[in-house]
């Protein structure tokens, strides 16, 4: 037997979710995905989502709401008489009427270790906060954020290297296997939920353009976790200046280096972008200057010098 699924999701990160369900044979009656965005250097095209972009492929109906707000969107979502709807990563909250809209209700694969990292940016605040692991689980929704009980769990460990970008790409495959086994376990009638603890709630607020900037002046570890949990989106930077102006430098890739002497905050410690912080230093292994590509240290080097003893802001 199959279950009738309504799939709910818009980026990169839902789709390994999306294809492992129509893999294993359930019946996808419907995709809903955020609306297409406006994309290129001007904004003129309108590009569909990753998620729509997949479901096209794989020949399924796709709805792209707004909103919910309109009883007419709600009365459609019902008449597709779906057993239940799996949600990753979808991008709207969804009302009550969405929520008992199908036979079994509405779960989500969500990537944190509930309570710990409720909301938009989990992955990120997990890897800024130096947490040692983290994982996906799948939960039956509720009205709350993020406050349903959870069904089942699958742990990913964090190493002191990991980027957001590759916990990232880690996460959205142990999702799909997930759901595939949370689905199976719930058209056979034994899905186990479990309520969320009390304690140790955390949430995970979307990353605020303000915060992205690097702050030497904390200690090495937290750069280096700032540095890592915002890579390789939206990126975390400092000013260089180039020609006598400052310039926006993101850096994609560091590392913990054995430093003790004490030298202000910012100070270029070697021809290797060793960097003293407000505790130890860090050294930068990957950076990109605006409108430029990424470079290794020694190429970014070759192209914009930076002298030991200067100061970064």
């Amino acid at each position: 037997m199959a279950l009738r699924i309504i799939f709910m999701g818009t980026p990169d990160f839902s789709v390994p979710t999306l294809t492992a369900l129509a893999e294993a044979g359930h019946e996808i009656v419907a995709v809903y995905s955020q609306p297409p965005r406006p994309a290129g250097r001007r904004g003129l095209e309108l590009v569909k989502s990753p998620v729509h972009q997949a479901a096209e492929r794989l020949g399924i109906p796709v709805h792209t709401p707004v909103n919910f707000r309109e009883d007419a969107e709600r009365e459609a979502f019902r008449a597709l008489k779906a057993d239940v709807a799996v949600v990753v990563a979808y991008g709207l909250l969804l009302p009550e009427a969405i929520l008992t809209g199908t036979r079994l209700g509405c779960y989500n694969g969500h990537a944190s270790l509930l309570p710990r990292w409720r909301g938009a940016a989990p992955i990120q605040r997990a890897i800024m906060a130096g947490d040692a692991e983290t994982g996906m689980m799948v939960m039956k929704m509720d009205k709350g954020l993020d406050t349903g009980p959870v069904a089942l769990t699958a742990r990913v460990a964090i190493d002191e290297t990991m980027t957001a970008g590759e916990l990232h790409d880690a996460l959205m495959q142990e999702g799909g296997a997930l759901m595939v086994e949370a689905m199976a376990k719930l058209e056979a009638g034994n899905l186990p939920l479990t309520p969320q603890a009390e304690e140790g709630v955390l949430y995970a607020a979307k990353i605020d353009k303000a915060e992205t900037r690097i702050g030497f002046s904390k200690p090495a570890k937290d750069v280096h976790n700032h540095i890592r949990g915002l890579s390789p989106f939206p990126g975390a930077w400092f000013e260089l200046p180039v020609a006598g102006k400052p310039e926006r430098v993101k850096v994609l890739a560091s590392a913990l280096v054995d430093e003790s002497a004490a030298h202000p905050a910012g100070t270029v410690l070697d021809d290797a972008l060793a960097i003293a912080c407000g505790k130890g230093a860090v050294r930068l292994l990957r950076l990109q200057k605006a409108g430029g590509k990424p470079l290794d240290a020694a190429d970014f080097l070759r192209g914009t010098p930076v002298a030991p003893g200067q100061v970064l802001a």
